[in-house]
């Protein structure tokens, strides 16, 4: 089992954005001192729900601050960037980290970044797999060219070639690639395309087991071997919430004190592009759903919960929320307690 931290950089009410960002950083660094798997880095623009709107460029700088563990990106939200300019930093981090980058990516949702951008509404309602697929081709072949409704220019080579990293075991493909999915359409996606999934920490182990199981289908119908579908699977990542306390009703307390206000305030801020209503989850239930959700207590009931989602799903991947406390000392201790108490009663 390979468990990692999801790192949001949230700004809870009363601190300020530069606060959040050093508590994302220093999250980063205690976790491999802790043993963990993997660092998970999100990106939203505009917003307190978290501070940083590039999730690459904070990877670049937790890789050069970082030995052994891997950096992935949770996600780079695709219908705001342009394809080949992220498989460009993609192939770099990736190149330069000796292969300890992944590349996350997603759709996003229908927020004013569109605008901001300029890539407009279509690029998240529609174009997202003819952007993930000429990102897959820059990450794949040497010379790329696009002939596409969003996308059209003549070859031009790929530089630097992300399929020529060097690392301890010589050389080695490309960064591995993952999508956020969120809902069955974007499921076939990353099946058709031979890619693993990333699971939000609002579904349940039920919703979780669906998605696979149809992943694994669509999968299958598209021509993927039996093999290659097991290969894959083995890469879905489970995200999620976890604090450590010695008793449940600590942990679950340190949650729904601190969470709520930053799910207000952070949530809220999210505006439409296009004006279209939009449906905000009650502050103080959503902390609670995730505190029954997730790995929230002790020890021994973290590693069970973790075991048992591993059980219902066939994942065995997860990257956890660690800052939902809002402090930045509890943070700390709580990724120093998932490494040395949690992770040893996984293995």
């Amino acid at each position: 089992m390979r468990v990692g931290a999801f790192i949001l950089a949230a700004q809870f009410p009363g601190q300020c954005q530069g606060e959040a960002l050093h508590r994302a950083v220093r999250s980063a660094q205690l976790s491999e001192e802790a043993g963990l798997d993997a660092v998970w880095l999100a990106e939203h623009h505009f917003v307190p729900y978290g501070v940083c709107p590039s999730a690459v460029t904070l990877a670049a700088l937790l890789l050069g601050r970082t030995r052994r563990i891997g950096v992935g990106t949770a996600v780079s939200v695709l219908p705001t960037a342009h394809p080949v300019a992220l498989g460009e930093q993609a192939a770099l981090l990736h190149l330069v980290s000796g292969g300890r980058f992944t590349l996350g990516v997603g759709r996003g949702g229908p927020w004013v970044d569109l605008e901001v951008f300029g890539t407009g509404l279509r690029a998240y309602e529609r174009d997202f797999p003819e952007s993930l697929d000429l990102l897959l081709r820059w990450l794949r072949e040497p010379r790329v060219g696009a002939a596409g409704d969003r996308f059209a220019f003549r070859e031009v080579p790929v530089v630097p070639r992300p399929d020529e990293a060097l690392t301890d075991e010589g050389m080695v493909g490309g960064p591995p690639v993952i999508v956020a999915c969120t809902s069955p359409g974007t499921v076939r996606l990353a099946a058709e395309r031979g890619l693993p999934m990333m699971l939000g920490m609002h579904c349940g182990d039920d919703e979780k087991a669906e998605a696979v199981g149809l992943w694994r289908e669509s999968a299958l119908a598209a021509g993927r071997s039996p093999e290659e579908v097991a290969a894959v699977a083995e890469e879905h990542v489970s995200a999620g919430v976890v604090q450590i306390a010695d008793a449940r009703p600590v942990a679950a307390e340190a949650l729904v004190k601190a969470m709520p206000g930053w799910l207000r305030q952070g949530l809220d801020a999210h505006v439409t592009v296009d004006g279209r209503p939009r449906r905000m989850r009650d502050p103080l239930a959503y902390a609670e759903l995730l505190c029954g959700l997730h790995p929230v207590g002790p020890p021994r009931l973290c590693a069970d919960r973790l075991a048992a989602t591993a059980e219902r799903t066939g994942i065995r991947r997860f990257a956890l929320l660690v800052e939902g406390s809002g402090e930045l000392a509890a943070t700390e201790e709580n990724v120093r307690r998932l490494g040395a108490e949690v992770l040893p009663l996984l293995r």
